[in-house]
């Protein structure tokens, strides 16, 4: 990792931004600052010219890609502060310069004043040791016409690191979106404000390192703005973990009653009902198909295993109310036993997490509750809103927020930036997690996290952050467990990490 500097910080805000607000409040920020657009470019421009010699101390022949806007300006600064330095540079103009904002206007005059000439080819034809993208700004909300599109694809594929300005070119800064094509950035440094799009979508893809520029405005822009969406952090959400009283017992820690395993899928509800006991949950009973009470108990005879038939609910209807916290869905089919059971857990609001197949038997018959948690992937989030996954993936932001206002209760739309939506309006983005977590089970260890986090805590903490709080232990329990590889990572290697972080002084 490069070092910190003054002008950037690997640490970044908690709050994100749409880019309308950032763009809008850029100008009235520097007016009360007492200073110019121009001067704000000049120091965006030194601090990534500091993050690139910092990151790649090395680098000798800098390509530099100006778009026609102020991102353009900002990569031109970097281009004369390179030129200054004695590196061997060259600018690829990839805009309308007669059409640059008067800032950027004064940018590349003062790269002509230090003799610094301008390519019009648009071909990316000169051998490079780091590649400066500033072609498209935060402000881009339509596809990347085509010439674009194969200049994008040619830098990709050289293997030549990049830092992107802002955002990486191509992607959407509210969405994530790759809109056609995107600049794939080995680092990104964001300036003012993090922009949202660079957590969800597409974008853990194409940013690389993301590293801040506050650029002097930071703090005064949070003072003067709200925002509803921040990332989700674990070190915050810590709190709920305090140690327990010396006198908890497990009457006192919560009971979970979880509901599934059909035939064939024990295993589904055998890793959720574990991980509701790691992560501290007193007593955990199952209930399942007969033929799957040994499969879930044999190795972990600290659950309580019970069969329950379509037509006899009697013990299941029994333990649901004594239950602090009801978890149905993994492995739980859609056929007539799955159908009697989830209309049995779903006769009333008490705390109830939905995932799996039970979300996707609430698609067939919506109704709206308040104390439950949805935790859909894309997949089961467009069947709950009745659309497409690409429409899903469009907007991840949207979608968890209209599922949460059709459905009630909280939503986890999970994916590489799992959205947490809440009923207040609340958003948060957890970023931890990896591409190891593509395997089997592991949205039903989430289940059982979450499920035991909110028979703990219910009564004293607000539903929203429990279920940030159980979000984030399992992305943080997957990136311990993929210290060993993620290739071949099993959800059930998460398991001594999910009973490490519910316990964060260890």
């Amino acid at each position: 990792m490069a070092p910190e500097h003054r002008l950037f910080s690997h640490s970044l805000p908690q709050s994100l931004w749409r880019a309308e607000v950032v763009k809008h409040q850029e100008a009235v920020l520097a007016h009360q600052q007492g200073t110019s657009l121009y001067s704000l470019m000049e120091q965006a421009g030194l601090a990534a010219f500091k993050l690139m010699q910092c990151q790649w101390p090395n680098g000798k022949r800098i390509l530099v890609l100006a778009g026609g806007g102020n991102n353009g300006g900002d990569a031109l600064v970097v281009a004369r502060l390179a030129k200054q330095a004695g590196k061997q540079v060259k600018v690829l103009a990839l805009g309308d310069l007669e059409r640059m904002p008067s800032e950027a206007q004064k940018a590349l005059a003062a790269w002509q004043a230090e003799g610094g000439p301008l390519d019009l080819s648009q071909q990316f034809d000169w051998p490079s040791d780091v590649i400066i993208d500033g072609v498209l700004g935060i402000g881009l909300n339509t596809e990347v016409r085509a010439p674009l599109q194969a200049l994008f694809a040619q830098i990709n594929q050289s293997g030549v690191p990049v830092l992107a300005l802002d955002l990486p070119s191509g992607l959407s800064a509210d969405t994530g979106k790759l809109l056609g094509s995107a600049i794939k950035a080995s680092a990104t440094i964001c300036f003012i404000a993090a922009k949202q799009g660079l957590f969800i979508g597409q974008a853990p893809e194409y940013v690389g390192k993301l590293v801040f520029a506050g650029l002097g405005l930071s703090d005064l822009f949070e003072q003067q703005n709200t925002t509803a969406v921040s990332l989700a952090d674990y070190a915050q959400l810590g709190s709920l973990l305090a140690p327990r009283a010396k006198t908890a017992h497990k009457g006192s820690c919560g009971r979970v009653a979880l509901v599934g395993g059909n035939v064939g899928m024990a295993g589904a509800i055998r890793m959720a009902a574990e991980a509701s006991l790691r992560s501290g949950a007193g007593l955990v009973n199952v209930f399942t198909q007969a033929q799957n009470q040994s499969v879930v108990s044999t190795g972990r005879p600290e659950l309580m295993v019970a069969a329950v038939a379509k037509h006899s609910l009697q013990q299941l209807d029994w333990c649901l109310a004594q239950a602090s916290c009801k978890v149905i869905g993994p492995g739980l089919g859609q056929d007539e036993w799955a159908q009697a059971l989830f209309s049995s857990v779903l006769n009333d609001d008490k705390a109830c997490l939905v995932d799996a197949d039970a979300l996707n038997l609430l698609a067939k018959a919506p109704m709206q509750r308040n104390h439950w948690v949805l935790t859909p992937h894309p997949g089961e989030a467009a069947r709950l809103l009745k659309c497409s996954v690409a429409e899903i993936e469009a907007d991840r932001i949207a979608a968890a927020q209209n599922i949460q206002h059709r459905y009630g209760g909280v939503c986890v739309l999970k994916g590489a930036g799992t959205v947490v939506a809440g009923a207040q309006g609340q958003v948060r983005i957890c970023t931890a997690g990896n591409p190891g977590m593509a395997s089997g089970g592991m949205g039903d260890v989430l289940s059982g996290i979450i499920g035991g986090l909110i028979a703990q805590f219910a009564a004293k903490h607000l539903l929203f952050d429990i279920v940030c709080l159980g979000v984030c232990i399992h992305g943080m329990a997957a990136d311990r467990a993929a210290e060993q590889g993620e290739r071949g990572m099993l959800a059930s290697d998460l398991m001594p990490f999910i009973r490490q972080l519910v316990n964060p002084k260890l």
